[in-house]
């Protein structure tokens, strides 16, 4: 074969086999699945696995640590209930054999039966104190606690405070040495997202595990109670559950299960879990477990104010540059507050340098502040940032803490939706209202400007637009000069609020 031939054969055979290759490459890249879609292995990796099991560890080992500190609490309580003979109602039947007589021989005997509840709790020291929530172990006979291990023991209340839902028990007769304690965490460390773990024994299935994270905190419209700072919660939380830890992944109780949200908040109810569950922040049981351990009373700090939340009309009418702090709508007479300065329209924005952010901050730092303590308070009056100091007082059950707002002239009154009259002695004497001056309204037409702002039958309205009125004429003079809101301060109740009626 001549170098010609050759040349021609080795083109041929170079284009067959990049013919073949490119054919190859060709099937391949039909064949190979799409790059948006994943493959997955037919065996598993560990590579893939590892992150997965090591939360698994993280898990298990949290759990091992603090289920042991996790006790359930029996309560029992003696109720008296009457025998029914018949079941579709004995009235009739009382009436004719003569039951419902006084001293009747023939009456049924009333007879006492148990009723059983059930919560969790956590075990504080080796002294065998145990914390667990207030409605656990309130109005009951008898208390049971069963630890993890099964043995079983009564427990006598040492110390409660309603208002915050906690409770400390304690073991009686001989307590064991080798008890396992929980160690209180930071809560205000938390942050949301977190990862948490919540023990205790939903629909009493004791020693019980859920996992979530930490969906909110700062929790305060639960409708609990007057002290809410609650941390919010995913982990499944079930009746039983409450009085047991919400724990971190370093195995540190940071709040103790009290309620869930079922479309109505529920304190271990006939709800269950939804995925909002609530933890009372285990550094405000902190502050409160030297006192209840010693079976001391919770005091309270009081200012003497009552405020309420500022909304973007009311910081508008302020003149606020935004809608934090707390706006005091009253201010009682003889209190810190009064003979600190304060007056109503002030606006609280500090305490101390700490700023406030909602009326929820405020009200829980000044309860938590101690009677007879010196406070710096930071306002805002007219505009102008002011400071004044004030010497906290102590709260009594009955103090009002935080009002809520609920919410020409003549042309006026009917676009506003409000019907007023004169406060006589006779209505100041119905609606409560003996030495007050202002105008009472009377009704409310529903789907108005003022129904929409939350005013109501037997609100005494006391300013508009920041001027004082006695009387219908006053009250017709201020509204005439609010074109699109109009700024009430109301009394209603007994407390004072601000409220603000939008026209456009």
């Amino acid at each position: 074969m001549n170098i010609s031939s050759k040349t021609r054969a080795l083109g041929i055979a170079s284009g067959i086999a990049i013919f073949v290759a490119v054919g190859l490459f060709s099937t391949i890249a039909a064949n190979k699945p799409s790059s948006d879609k994943p493959v997955v292995p037919a065996v598993i990796s560990e590579t893939i696995i590892a992150p997965a099991e090591q939360l698994g560890m993280a898990y298990a080992a949290v759990a091992a640590h603090i289920k042991p500190a996790v006790v359930s609490v029996y309560s029992e309580k003696m109720v008296k209930v009457m025998p029914r003979l018949f079941p579709f109602g004995n009235d009739l039947f009382e009436q004719f054999f003569g039951w419902n007589q006084p001293g009747s021989l023939n009456r049924p005997k009333e007879y006492s039966v148990p009723r059983s509840g059930m919560g969790s709790g956590m075990i504080l020291d080796k002294q065998g104190h145990i914390l667990t929530n207030y409605h656990v172990i309130n109005d009951v006979d008898k208390i049971k606690v069963q630890l993890a291990d099964k043995r079983s023991f009564e427990a006598e209340i040492v110390g409660t405070d309603q208002k915050t839902d906690v409770a400390i028990i304690k073991l009686t007769g001989n307590i064991p040495v080798d008890l396992p304690v929980i160690q209180l965490g930071d809560s205000e460390a938390m942050v949301d997202g977190y990862l948490v773990l919540a023990v205790g024994a939903p629909f009493g299935l004791t020693q019980t595990v859920t996992h979530g994270i930490i969906s909110a905190r700062g929790r305060s419209d639960v409708g609990i109670s007057p002290f809410e700072d609650f941390l919010q919660t995913d982990a499944p939380i079930n009746p039983g559950n409450s009085g047991g830890p919400l724990v971190n992944m370093r195995g540190e109780v940071i709040g103790m299960n009290s309620a869930i949200a079922t479309g109505g908040v529920q304190l271990g109810g006939e709800g269950q879990s939804a995925g909002v569950g609530f933890a009372i922040p285990s550094n405000l049981i902190k502050t409160m477990l030297p006192t209840l351990i010693h079976g001391g009373q919770i005091t309270r700090g009081m200012l003497g104010i009552t405020i309420q939340e500022i909304n973007k009309e009311l910081a508008a009418q302020f003149h606020l540059p935004d809608t934090r702090g707390a706006l005091v709508s009253q201010v009682n007479k003889g209190s810190p507050a009064d003979k600190a300065g304060l007056q109503q329209g002030d606006v609280i924005v500090r305490i101390n340098g700490k700023e406030i952010g909602d009326t929820r901050q405020l009200r829980n730092l000044i309860a938590a502040t101690a009677p007879g303590s010196s406070v710096r308070i930071t306002l805002i009056r007219n505009g102008k940032e002011k400071t004044f100091s004030a010497t906290i007082d102590k709260m009594s059950a009955d103090t009002p803490v935080i009002a809520e707002p609920s919410g020409k002239v003549k042309d006026q009154l009917t676009r506003l939706g409000l019907g007023v009259q004169a406060l006589t002695p006779e209505l100041a004497k119905q609606y409560e209202l003996q030495g007050e001056r202002g105008v009472l309204i009377f009704s409310v037409e529903p789907g108005s400007p003022a129904s929409m702002a939350s005013l109501q039958a037997g609100d005494l309205i006391v300013e508009a637009n920041r001027q004082v009125v006695s009387n219908i004429g006053e009250l017709q003079n201020a509204l005439g000069k609010s074109p699109e809101q109009i700024l009430l301060l109301v009394k209603r109740s007994g407390a004072s609020l601000f409220v603000v009626i939008r026209l456009k």
